[in-house]
């Protein structure tokens, strides 16, 4: 029997919501509990494997050179490093290989990216200040394993042995895309007053290195994080349930409150919220919003296919309850999980229940940081928890998660490029969410930061209103391949808007 894991979290009251009348007019009531799916996720588990310096060098008192290895383990499909200090950046380089539990078999060393500190709540959030968050690496997904070996070396310790890039694995399930358009508008800033720039133009950038930011306070780069440890993540399985009498009253349950939040798009505890037409999107939004006449050039996108929170398996009761809103949806940055290309689009639920998993128990976030994930097949899933309708402020882009959505492409794209299905779901997602709150996909709009290391906080920057990660924090999210993707994601976005 696999061991469970529970977190106690505490409760955040949702801020005021301001939101367009098609949303704000949705009807409360959810339907029947007879409408429930059958299916549930049973909740999956997290092992924390503290590391032990592997050299017998010193330097106050911390080992350059820190690792684990263990074959005593419960199944696991997910591992990520995490440390004390969420201040505190790790310079160095993290590795493992697994043991496969179906083959017994290890697999090569594997790079894990460490460049996780610009994904995250803003500074003086709630959220920042629980007091829960840690510092960590980016999710690695290796498949079912049972054995695993890391080891952690600090910049100054480094050598130069190759180990496998996870960006390499297999691209099974889906096109690599031929898209050739650049698409490297890079955003830039000025002190001018907020407001929204309609004007389509791009400015010239460039896929360098980012600007990268330097040692958390007392820490050098020959140096590791205090309080090390490897985090092992179950995604849990799913099977058949009996759900509850048609008769019986719903609980005000966390997963009953995940749901009811998209009354008024789908029925109560829907798996999935279907697609509509670009008619039948704009005939939905006459009807929330109550009003007779049509709509003048709404200019909002077909509305895509999404996987609910329900559909994906989420475990509920790990999230702290309630949701926190910002007051609108400028813009939308666009990221890559890091957590490698080697699963099949049928493990993607396992996956995005794994990063939830590693976000809220391993780095102690409210939920999970993206408001909406997509796979390498094109399917979109709801991502943290408020309604996907609604201006959920989420943890994806530290400094700009105000007035913003996060949607994160499954995989590692620094030089795997993203498939066609990718990227054109992130079209389509746009057109739509953008499109309740009037924002232009080709057009650039002005976000106030709230501090980050690439623009200080309080500062009003121009941004591409589909931005890059790395265009609000110095990273190389959201990968070289993916950014240069997104130029065409702007003009297909806005096509599908009408424009």
């Amino acid at each position: 029997m696999r061991g469970f894991l529970t977190c106690s979290i505490g409760v955040t009251c949702a801020a005021a919501l301001t939101l367009p009348p098609a949303v704000l007019n949705a009807p409360a009531a959810a339907a029947a509990p007879a409408d429930r799916a059958t299916t549930t996720a049973l909740p999956g588990s997290t092992q924390s494997l503290p590391l032990a310096p592997r050299t017998r060098q010193r330097v106050l008192g911390q080992a350059p050179e820190q690792g684990a290895y263990s074959t005593d383990v419960r199944h696991f499909s997910l591992v990520g490093v995490v440390w004390d200090n969420p201040g505190t950046e790790l310079h160095g380089r993290v590795q493992v290989r697994t043991r496969s539990a179906a083959t017994g078999d290890w697999s090569g060393w594997q790079d894990v990216d460490t460049h996780n500190a610009d994904h995250g709540a803003d500074p003086d959030t709630a959220e920042a200040a629980s007091g829960r968050v840690h510092g960590a690496t980016a999710p690695l997904w290796v498949g079912d394993s049972d054995g695993v070996d890391v080891r952690v070396r600090a910049d100054g310790d480094a050598d130069t042995d190759a180990g496998d890039d996870t960006d390499a694995a297999s691209d099974t399930d889906a096109d690599p895309g031929t898209d050739a358009d650049p698409g490297t508008d890079a955003a830039s800033d000025t002190d001018a007053a907020s407001g929204t720039d309609t004007d389509p133009g791009a400015d010239a950038g460039d896929d360098s290195a980012p600007r990268g930011s330097g040692p958390g306070p007392g820490v050098g780069r020959d140096l590791l994080p205090a309080g090390l440890r490897l985090e092992l993540v179950d995604p849990g399985d799913e099977e058949p349930h009996q759900g509850p009498p048609a008769d019986s009253p719903r609980t005000d349950t966390a997963a009953d409150a995940a749901a009811t939040v998209n009354a008024g798009l789908v029925s109560f505890a829907a798996t999935e919220i279907p697609a509509l037409s670009r008619e039948d999107t704009e005939r939905e939004l006459r009807q929330l919003s109550g009003a007779d006449a049509p709509l003048a050039k709404p200019y909002i996108g077909p509305r895509p296919r999404i996987v609910t929170r329900h559909g994906w398996g989420a475990d509920e009761s790990l999230r702290e309850k309630g949701f926190v809103y910002t007051g609108k949806i400028k813009a939308a940055f666009v990221h890559h999980t890091a957590s490698g290309n080697g699963y099949r689009c049928s493990e993607a639920p396992s996956v995005i229940r794994s990063i939830y998993r590693y976000h809220v128990v391993s780095m102690g976030w409210r939920d999970i940081g993206y408001n909406f994930l997509v796979d390498k097949c094109g399917t979109i899933y709801e991502g943290r928890a408020g309604g996907v309708a609604k201006a959920v402020r989420g943890a994806h882009t530290l400094g700009f998660n105000n007035h913003s959505m996060g949607i994160a492409v499954i995989g590692t794209y620094g030089s795997h490029k993203p498939s066609a299905a990718a990227v054109t779901a992130v079209a389509r997602l746009t057109a739509w969410k953008l499109g309740l709150f009037g924002a232009n996909p080709k057009g650039k709009t002005y976000l106030k930061s709230g501090g980050g290391n690439l623009y200080p906080k309080g500062k009003n920057v121009r941004l591409n209103v589909i931005s890059g990660h790395r265009d609000g924090y110095a990273t190389e999210c959201p990968g070289a391949k993916l950014y240069a993707k997104l130029g065409s994601a702007r003009t297909s976005s806005a096509h599908l808007q009408g424009r």
